[in-house]
Parts: structure tokens; sequence; C-alpha cells
């Protein structure tokens, strides 16, 4: 039983915390998908879209889980006996390979322990054992250990050097890092509306870069729903092919109108600072992070718990005490960690407030931590963010 009275926070690696005004934008009335009213909303969509990911590719928007636009992504591009290369550093990139083996490709695994991730030396050497690569997919950020791939340009490179595609899976990041499309040369971009976006769950979507829309076009899928040219058809007349989410379209591009409206360079130097506060608030009380220091993510915070913490009972604290709800591990990581949403709205409210029901929890668990000192060290962090933005540093 929670007896947190109010609304709680969501620090999880997605959803994450929806702004009242996107939420509000889920009130308005239905409107016909045909018809004059939705076209323009689709296309503001799509032009948003391409702003955030710096590209003049063409952007599917589904009515889809960030799964589904995985699945997008693998079906129209892998085909049976096809040589795709797969870095493995976590969950979500296991499942990327198995979505691939599903097709029937030769996967390649290029496999490093969680916590860390493959070189590029390591994946050009997968890229170049294949006999014809189709494709590299890359989970961009691996929310399951926390791990952000900084050397998505050089595999683009790999990729194109040895003739084939590269795919980003970059639900969990877009938004709150960097990720300029065509200038690092990647053919196709996955994200979602819940995570760094901070809409509501139900939006996916894809960009396409003109060279694997030729191929697409020329080497059609085996699915109807997630098909890339049907909504690249409907999309040119302001259309999806089958019937969108209507409110969460309307949540989906007023979220994006906020993330404009901040800048993009601003919003990935807020996520970078409340991260930094973060890292060094919980490192000072000797909660360590779980990633190695050069593969850190920005927007999931992996820490591994003190021993003697029982995971399941320090959240539940966390959320029944302090109303701040915090994901765990999964997988062989069950257990080990907790894991900080760093995403979408974040600023000095979420990190403070996080930081002390973490310390609160402790305490109540009979374990002795530095609270003081460590809101005082993300303090002395947040400065920064104040100064670059004074209007992002208060509760939103």
């Amino acid at each position: 039983m929670s007896y947190y009275p109010r609304r709680k926070l969501v620090m999880l690696p997605g959803p994450t915390n929806v702004p009242e005004r996107v939420s509000a934008a889920m009130m308005k009335a239905i409107i016909n998908h045909r018809g004059d009213e939705f076209r323009p909303l689709l296309k503001s969509i799509m032009a948003k879209l391409q702003h955030v990911l710096e590209t003049t590719s063409d952007v599917v928007v589904l009515s889809s889980s960030g799964t589904g636009a995985v699945e997008t992504a693998v079906k129209n591009i892998v085909r049976k006996g096809d040589d795709v290369v797969v870095p493995v550093f976590g969950e979500f990139s296991t499942r990327l390979a198995e979505q691939a083996e599903e097709e029937g490709a030769n996967v390649i695994r290029v496999n490093e322990e969680m916590g860390r991730a493959p070189t590029p030396d390591m994946i050009e050497d997968a890229a170049r054992r294949a006999k014809s690569l189709k494709a590299i997919l890359l989970v961009y950020n691996d929310t399951s250990p926390g791990t952000t791939y900084r050397w998505l340009k050089e595999v683009s490179d790999i990729a194109v050097a040895n003739g084939g595609f590269i795919v980003a899976d970059a639900i969990s990041i877009v938004g709150g890092d960097e990720l300029p499309q065509d200038k690092w040369g990647v053919d196709m971009v996955v994200g979602a509306s819940q995570k760094c976006l901070a809409a509501p769950p139900g939006v996916a979507f894809v960009s396409v870069s003109e060279r694997l829309k030729r191929y697409i076009e020329k080497n059609p899928p085996i699915t109807s729903y997630f098909n890339i040219m049907k909504y690249l058809d409907y999309g040119s007349r302001g259309e999806t092919p089958f019937t969108p989410a209507l409110p969460l379209f309307f949540a989906f591009d007023e979220a994006l109108s906020m993330v404009l409206e901040e800048g993009m360079q601003r919003r990935i130097a807020r996520h970078s600072i409340t991260a930094s506060a973060f890292y060094d608030a919980l490192s000072e009380a000797g909660l360590h992070p779980f990633v190695e220091q050069q593969f850190r993510s920005n927007v999931v915070i992996a820490v591994r718990h003190l021993e003697g913490v029982d995971d399941i009972t320090f959240r539940r604290i966390v959320e029944d005490k302090f109303g701040v709800i915090l994901a765990g591990g999964f997988g062989k990581l069950k257990g080990k960690i907790f894991r900080i949403g760093n995403m979408g709205e974040v600023n000095s409210y979420h990190v403070l407030a996080t930081l002390n029901a973490i310390g609160g929890a402790l305490r109540l668990m009979g374990k002795i931590v530095d609270s003081e000192k460590m809101l005082m060290t993300a303090e002395n962090r947040l400065k920064t963010l104040e100064r670059n933005n004074p209007t992002i540093s208060g509760h939103m």
C-alpha cells in the first residue's frame, strides 16, 4: 500500500513524466483522420521530427510501441540469409539480434559484457567477416545496463564502407543526447514518444534515408502494418495507411513543440548536466555507477546496490514513502542495480527529489549514507544548469 498522497515522480527509463500541456493536448476533440484537420497535424509531427533528428530524410509515424518501430526496421531491411552485424551489450541489443534471427538473417553478434560496449574495431572486424553485409543494427542507448554507444558515427562509416546500411535504435535517447542523422550518415533512426521526448507511450517513428528507401521500394517486405512504403505513400498526402491514435498524435505534436521551443542544444546540455549531478552525487554517497565512465548514458543512470540492500524493498520504500518511482535491473542484473530515468523534462527539482528519496530510503533500511553531502554535490553541479537556462531549473 502506498502512503504517498500526491502525484508521483516517474523517474523510470520510460515512460517518463509528461508535462501538463502535453497531457492537455489529448483532450482535443476527435477528428477525421482522412480529413483536412488531420493532414497538417501529421505534417507538423514529421517536420518537427526532422528538426530533432537533423535530417532531410522521410519520417514514418506509427501508432505502436517502440518495439513496433524496431520490428518495422528489421522487417523492411532484413531478408532470409542476409548477413547482419549486431553489437550486443544489453537486453535490448540482445532482442534486436533475436528479431533479425527471426527474419532468417545470419546474425554476427559482437558481444561485450554489460557495463561496457564493443569497440568500433570489433564491429569493423565483424563487418569484414560478413560475406555480403546487409546492415549493422545498433542500439544507440541500451537502457538495461544504462549504456550509450559513443561511436555511432564511426560505425556508420564502417557500414557504408562494407556496403551495408546502418540502423540506430535510438528509442530511449532521441531528444536527450546528440543524434544528427544526416551528419553521421545514419540510414534509419528508430524512436518513440515516451522517453526523452516526454510524451505518452503509443507513438513511434522511423526515419528513412534516400538510399534505404530505394532499397525497400525494390524489395518490399512481407508485412502489412509495418510496410514503410505504404506509410510514405499515404504520408505524401498527409495521411496514415491505418487509423492513427489521434489523442496520442495531438500530445506528441505538443511535446515536439516543447522540444523545439527549448532548442535541441540546450536540451542536450540540460540532460548532460542533470546526469553529471546524479553520477557525482551518488558516487559521493558510496553508490557506484554500474557502467564504466566512457560508456555511461546521460539518460539512464544505472547504480549498483549497496551490499545487503534488497532491490524490491528499496524501490518500494522510495515510491511509498517519498513518491518517486525508480526501475530495477532485469535479466542478469535483476536485484543488482537500480536505474534512474534522466529523461524529458528532468531538471533540478527531479534530481534533488530523487536523491533525497534514495538517501531517505537507505537510511530507513539501516544504511548510513551522507545525504547532505550528496545533495550539496548535486546542487553544485546544477548551478551550471541554472546559468545555462534559468527558466528550466525549477519544477515544470
